[in-house]
């Protein structure tokens, strides 16, 4: 997604924030397939270091959006698939801290 957006901002700002962004986007599928594959007793780690990668993202492109590099569409498109992932971290993390509950209530 981000990659269809990118192609559509200046040239100046594509090949700074624009691939820094990319940048972090690519250290976020790579870490949170690291995790998947982390012992368990390591995955608390893992999942810390892709919440802090998101975290990152959200700023990112909340500037891109405030400095009007990107369209008010594009950001709520953005953010709305990075708030999706935000609560897949969460769940995951919530469900190592509490492996015996279910991350669901009835």
């Amino acid at each position: 997604m981000w990659l269809n957006i990118t192609s559509h901002i200046a040239k100046g700002q594509r090949y700074t924030i624009g691939t820094r962004i990319e940048n972090k986007f690519l250290d976020l599928l790579e870490i949170s397939y690291i995790a998947y594959f982390t012992p368990i007793e390591q995955k608390m780690e893992k999942i810390s270091c892709c919440i802090l990668l998101l975290d990152t993202l959200k700023l990112l492109i909340h500037t891109t959006w405030e400095a009007k590099i990107i369209s008010h569409s594009q950001y709520g498109e953005v953010s709305q698939k990075l708030e999706e992932i935000g609560r897949m971290c969460g769940g995951w993390k919530k469900k190592l801290e509490n492996p015996d509950k279910k991350n669901h209530t009835l």
